[in-house]
């Protein structure tokens, strides 16, 4: 399987940068996944969790507020306002991106039922990378 180039860029500067497999984005008109030869597409991101394939088959999670998507030629960007990384090597280390992640969530989230989506969606990535 082909890989493609992600980049997930905020304004504080980037929070991913390398190749992967496939990423998962959570779509204003719903979740959606990308895979090599996708279709050019630019559309907007609603907040929620970034789940990214890298070619070494590890998954990692990002938790983005909202943005703006962009697909064309093998490339993926990723424009948001706010992101977080669920990822290190400790568990302390991914609790404390766990409650940056709720925290971002939680300043711009309207709704406790995305809140609770969101942060379930957190609970299980953060049980995957700690085994």
């Amino acid at each position: 399987m082909d890989a493609l180039n992600l980049e997930v860029l905020t304004p504080s500067g980037p929070i991913f940068n390398g190749p992967v497999m496939s990423v998962t984005v959570p779509g204003e008109e719903g979740e959606f996944g990308v895979l090599a030869g996708h279709v050019a597409l630019t559309t907007l991101l609603k907040a929620g969790v970034v789940d990214v394939v890298k070619e070494d088959g590890k998954k990692e999670s990002i938790v983005v507020n909202w943005g703006v998507i962009q697909v064309a030629n093998g490339k993926v960007i990723v424009l948001v306002d706010g992101a977080v990384a669920i990822r290190g090597d400790s568990e302390s280390g991914i609790a404390l991106a766990l409650e940056e992640a709720k925290s971002l969530i939680s300043g711009i989230a309207d709704s406790h039922a995305m809140i609770a989506s969101v942060s379930a969606r957190l609970e299980s990535a953060a049980h995957s990378y700690s085994h």
